[in-house]
């Protein structure tokens, strides 16, 4: 689609302590900070990056999208627009620190959790 103004580049998430979120993120869907991959190391990645710029998380085997964790002054106050959908088991995800917004039932097949800084997400059972 050659027309298209427009193409999808990443996902971000804004955060209050961005480090921590992506850190949850990271453990949760098997995520790793960008600069921890030792083929992501450009020159002008040698520096460390300030402690408040995004933060990038990837997936290690370059099949999910990459996702910046972006520090925000304000806390999430409403549902989320655009939502995360994950293939995986709720209770390792609540027992990391997620919370239940709904559980699957005779209406939906998936549950609908949020993470530690209440974004929703939905979680589709393994098949």
């Amino acid at each position: 689609m050659a027309d298209a103004p427009a193409r999808f580049k990443d996902l971000c998430l804004d955060a209050r302590d961005h480090h921590a979120l992506a850190d949850w993120w990271c453990a949760a869907i098997g995520y790793v900070r960008r600069d921890q991959l030792e083929d992501a190391q450009t020159p002008e990645e040698d520096e460390p990056r300030p402690h408040d710029w995004p933060i990038p998380i990837v997936d290690p085997t370059g099949e999910g999208p990459l996702m910046w964790i972006v520090p925000v002054p304000e806390p999430k106050i409403v549902k989320n627009r655009m939502h995360f959908d994950v293939v995986g088991e709720t209770w390792p995800l609540l027992s990391a620190g997620a919370t239940m917004v709904r559980e699957a039932d005779d209406e939906i097949e998936w549950s609908v959790l949020a993470d530690p800084e209440g974004n929703e997400f939905c979680v589709f059972a393994p098949e």
